[in-house]
């Protein structure tokens, strides 16, 4: 029985998202399995900026109003999060860049009018943020909040949580390439996930394995467009404004979901630093340069 491994599939976040849990009998999987898709929802509904009723989109809403908005502890902790990760990074990791997305349209494949994307910067910036506990306020209208940059990792860590709390020793969470590992197969092994190749769609570049921990990749094959020759992807510089591009993928290991996503977002963004940036963060890391050539660092 403990040998068996039992998948389940679903839809969140607008991607598609697995599980795969071993070492338990089916009814304990599923049982385990419905309460970790639950968690997955309920994160997806309160942080949405699609949804009117988000917190998210209520804390948008009152941007520029002068009227600061209460959240709850969940949220206080992930915008703590959000702050620290700013200050850490120097300002590359930044939750206010959504509203860079009203002029960088990928599905039309247009750069961006100077005076349009120069309007949306003056709105990007974590400085114009009034945090503190228990109430946060956008100092500037037109201002977002876009928790777009680690919600699935959080919503993967969370999931993995609650298939430990209901008994299953080993398995993994998939948000859409954004993965939890809560423990190794049944006879010890680790799970070996794969590295989307960022030029072949649908093929694998290279392989981690993982006993535990979180693995997430960050690259400029996700969302993008090719104009004259050049590629724009969606990971855009709060700086500037414009898609990075020194790297093609970085995919981080570290021991939650929401750390590595963290880290391989700012890796992108930290261009030719970034291998040293991870080396001090103590995290392994896989990166692919603009020539496919690979660097891995995971430590045994």
């Amino acid at each position: 029985m403990d040998s068996i491994e039992f998948g389940f599939e679903f839809q969140a976040m607008g991607t598609a998202c697995r599980l795969r849990l071993a070492g338990c009998s089916e009814a304990a999987a599923t049982a385990a399995a419905d309460a970790a898709i639950a968690e997955v929802r309920r994160i997806e509904t309160k942080y949405s900026r699609y949804r009117d009723d988000s917190i998210v989109s209520r804390i948008n809403a009152a941007a520029g109003s002068g009227q600061a908005v209460p959240v709850d502890g969940e949220t206080a902790d992930l915008l703590d999060f959000a702050a620290r990760l700013h200050d850490a990074s120097g300002g590359l990791f930044d939750i206010t860049t959504g509203v860079l997305r009203r002029v960088w349209d990928f599905r039309a494949g247009r750069l961006p009018l100077p005076d349009a994307l120069a309007a949306q910067l003056a709105r990007v910036g974590w400085r114009h943020v009034r945090w503190e506990r228990p109430a946060v306020e956008l100092t500037l209208g037109g201002m977002e909040l876009d928790f777009g940059g680690f919600g699935k990792e959080y919503a993967a860590d969370r999931a993995g949580t609650l298939l430990l709390e209901h008994g299953v020793p080993g398995g993994l969470v998939n948000l859409g390439g954004d993965i939890r590992v809560i423990g190794p197969h049944p006879d010890g092994n680790p799970w070996s996930l794969g590295i989307a190749h960022p030029r072949e769609p649908g093929a694998v570049i290279a392989t981690i394995t993982l006993h535990s921990g979180g693995l997430a990749t960050s690259g400029d094959y996700e969302r993008f467009f090719e104009f004259e020759g050049r590629r724009y992807c969606h990971i855009l510089d709060p700086r500037s404004g414009w898609p990075v591009q020194h790297w093609r993928s970085v995919s981080v290991v570290a021991p939650a979901c929401l750390a590595a996503g963290a880290l391989s977002t700012i890796a992108m963004l930290s261009g030719a630093g970034a291998q040293e940036l991870l080396r001090s963060q103590g995290v392994g890391f896989l990166t692919i340069d603009a020539d496919n050539q690979i660097r891995q660092e995971i430590p045994e």
